[in-house]
């Protein structure tokens, strides 16, 4: 018999930013927050990728 349930960190990072956005907004639906989280790292790779592309182009263009 278990008598503590810990949580997984994700569960607990899930809790820790729906109670910060239920503070400001008065309340944030657990999987809209999944979903936000999903589309924000999504977007933040999307970015880095093209980052690093514009960088090896650069790079690729002063070698030549």
């Amino acid at each position: 018999m278990r008598l503590l349930r810990t949580k997984s960190e994700t569960d607990r990072l899930l809790d820790t930013v729906g109670d910060s956005l239920a503070a400001l907004s008065g309340g944030v639906n657990r999987n809209k927050l999944k979903v936000g989280l999903i589309a924000g790292g999504a977007a933040a790779l999307t970015a880095g990728s093209a980052a690093i592309s514009s960088i090896r182009r650069r790079t690729e263009r002063t070698n030549s």
